[in-house]
């Protein structure tokens, strides 16, 4: 077995160049003050033997194994920091419920109703869709990681909310083996989190406050510490989603004056938020150091409550790198608004870039919101597409805008229905604003679009 160990990383560690370091860099397994082959080979002597100290653990997880040994492979490879960030833009979109189409797809084919496939718009089959969307231009993907899923709804669990920790590794490990940025967006709940719920997980809901920083903060830590030994590691963290007025509030059915929701004036609640947001924040910088921190808020209609948001993360010296907004024009407005809203963040947080982490429009069927727009952009494929133009072009200007992502483009309800087959339905409900035709299964011209944020001639 040592042999074969050996053998195993030989040919990597012979391209190697040794770094030059002192003994107390990460990676000098046997402190010779170098990080290179002779730290490999002493790593693969002491985990075959058991005779395991300190600088074994590479990884930092409290255990020691074969997860040390290509965490070491990495520091040499990338000359002794890790996976070097990526500071060009992104642009990609949220792939949440990839796995569960294809096993439903797959159950379908096994019965011979040969319809359910992803195709792209020509009609040919795509055999993997996310190393397709790479050949398209995407460079990122965005995957949602809820605390304990099977605590949600019936109702919530129809319409996406399914990604536990298993699920996230196993899309997590796809991305980055595609060449791909992994963005990780943490929800804090068991359950759908947005501006109207943000519920603290049923494991966590009788802990205080000290002790609920002290959970997230467990738990984040241990999330990454399982997506990095899977091969996973994150290159952005979404510490909580949509969190405009905080996040972990108290369980359904309390009432509203002790939801401890942030809002102007609620200073205590504030105070409360951050020091979660620190909690989980502090696991990030640990366990992924060169991973950027998002905060995600979906206030841009709202520009007042938007920055009150990131003054109150600056005045609470909350560290994160990046603000990420939700842009949909059915519920925000048109572009002009979004406008505004870049407009404010960019004077007033001249040291943070910014993401769309969320954004969408129809190619059929409007989605019930507070404004239409089908007069700029129609319902249709085509005006789907127009809107992702008209979109990047207005970002074009802010050179701080880091990132596009899309939500729920993999949605592909297509050979899936009828009267028989309704029970392969992935989404109860469908979304018509996804970037692939639920009639048809092409994907839409939007979804091409996409790949010119990045090509924006900057």
């Amino acid at each position: 077995m040592r042999r074969r160990y050996r053998l195993l990383y030989v040919f990597v560690a012979m391209a190697l160049t040794t770094l030059s370091a002192n003994a107390a860099v990460k990676g000098d397994v046997n402190g010779d003050g170098e990080v290179g082959i002779s730290d490999v080979n002493a790593l693969i002597d002491m985990i075959l033997s058991g005779n395991t100290a300190a600088p074994a653990d590479v990884d930092g997880d409290g255990e020691i194994g074969i997860a040390d040994v290509n965490a070491l492979i990495d520091i040499i490879l990338t000359g002794g920091g890790g996976e070097q960030p990526y500071s060009g833009p992104v642009v990609g979109g949220d792939i949440s419920m990839l796995t569960k189409y294809e096993a439903h797809q797959h159950m379908a084919l096994r019965y011979n109703i040969t319809t359910a496939h992803y195709y792209d718009i020509n009609g040919n089959v795509i055999d993997d869709v996310i190393t397709w969307t790479k050949q398209q231009g995407w460079n990122a993907a965005r995957v949602r990681l809820f605390v304990n899923p099977a605590n949600a709804s019936s109702t919530d669990k129809g319409q996406g909310v399914i990604q536990n920790l298993d699920t996230v590794i196993v899309l997590g490990r796809r991305i980055k083996a595609a060449g791909m940025q992994f963005m990780l967006d943490f929800h804090y709940s068991d359950s759908w989190a947005d501006p109207v719920k943000q519920f603290t997980p049923a494991e966590w809901a009788g802990l205080d406050d000290e002790a609920l920083a002290a959970r997230i903060y467990e738990y984040t830590r241990d999330c990454l510490i399982a997506l990095k030994a899977a091969g996973a590691t994150p290159d952005y963290i979404q510490t909580g989603n949509e969190i405009s007025y905080g996040m972990c509030w108290g369980p359904v059915g309390t009432p509203s004056s002790s939801l401890k929701k942030c809002y102007s004036g609620s200073e205590e609640n504030w105070s409360r938020f951050t020091d979660l947001l620190k909690a989980a924040g502090r696991a990030c910088r640990e366990q992924c150091p060169n991973a950027k921190i998002i905060l995600h808020t979906e206030r841009v209609a709202k520009p007042s409550i938007m920055l009150n948001f990131y003054n109150q993360m600056r005045d609470k010296q909350v560290d994160y790198d990046i603000i990420g907004l939700s842009y949909y024009p059915y519920y925000h407005g048109s572009l002009a608004v979004l406008a505004n809203a870049l407009n404010n963040l960019t004077n007033s947080y001249q040291d943070k870039d910014i993401m769309i982490v969320e954004t969408g429009y129809c190619y059929h069927y409007a989605i019930s919101g507070d404004y239409d727009l089908s007069s700029t952009w129609p319902i249709t494929a085509e005006g789907q597409r127009k809107f992702t133009e008209d979109l990047i072009n207005r970002l074009k200007p802010y050179s701080k805008v880091k990132g596009l992502f899309w939500w729920f483009p993999e949605a592909n309800e297509y050979g899936l229905g009828g009267s028989y087959w309704n029970q392969l339905h992935v989404n109860d409900a469908w979304y018509n604003a996804g970037l692939w035709n639920h009639e048809t299964g092409r994907a839409t011209p939007a979804l091409y679009e996409l790949k010119n944020f990045v090509d924006r001639g900057e």
